[in-house]
């Protein structure tokens, strides 16, 4: 697998990036020889140590997330204890793209330690994306798959472009557009 590693707002020393390279090394379980891990370590506001994990592998995108204060280790263990809970829960819908062998051992390579609560989340970055085609069952595992709580797409039976959000009520909704 592999692995490239970004900063911003830190400098990276030679033993995050062993650390870095070590734990994700252990997601070659999953994942094809030439599967590509972009990790994203961020030192924010406040001294929050913020480390996002992205994977685009055969038309899908795996992404997971951590902050702690004060603490990048932590934050890295918990975005991979996050990225290997996704693989687990959607491993069904998945099978065909992971590798054959990938839950040989059921059991889960990294403890997940709780959450750190998030602060109010504001708009600050404008960010434009590529949508493609695709059904409705494959934008919700896209939008689980990203963690995000609404999904833009072109639904492949309308031809048109759909948002599907996060109710509060736990349920999902689909925006559709009239002519």
């Amino acid at each position: 697998m592999k692995t490239t590693i970004t900063a911003k707002n830190m400098n990276v020393s030679n033993g995050v990036n062993e650390r870095i390279m070590k734990k994700t090394g252990k997601m070659e379980r999953y994942f094809s020889p030439d599967t590509e891990m972009i990790v994203r370590l961020t030192k924010e506001k406040n001294n929050r140590r913020k480390c996002e994990i992205t994977v685009p592998f055969e038309g899908v995108v795996l992404r997971a997330e951590a902050a702690t204060e004060d603490n990048l280790y932590v934050s890295i263990d918990q975005a991979l204890a996050k990225l290997e809970r996704q693989l687990h829960k959607h491993r069904t819908k998945l099978g065909k793209r992971l590798r054959e062998d990938a839950f040989k051992a059921a059991d889960m390579e990294y403890f997940e330690e709780p959450a750190a609560v998030e602060p109010t989340l504001k708009v600050v970055k404008h960010k434009t994306f590529p949508v493609r085609p695709m059904s409705v069952e494959d934008a919700i595992m896209q939008m689980e798959l990203l963690g995000h709580d609404f999904f833009a797409f072109v639904n492949v039976d309308t031809d048109r472009t759909n948002i599907l959000y996060l109710r509060k009520d736990g349920d999902l909704g689909l925006l559709e557009p009239e002519a």
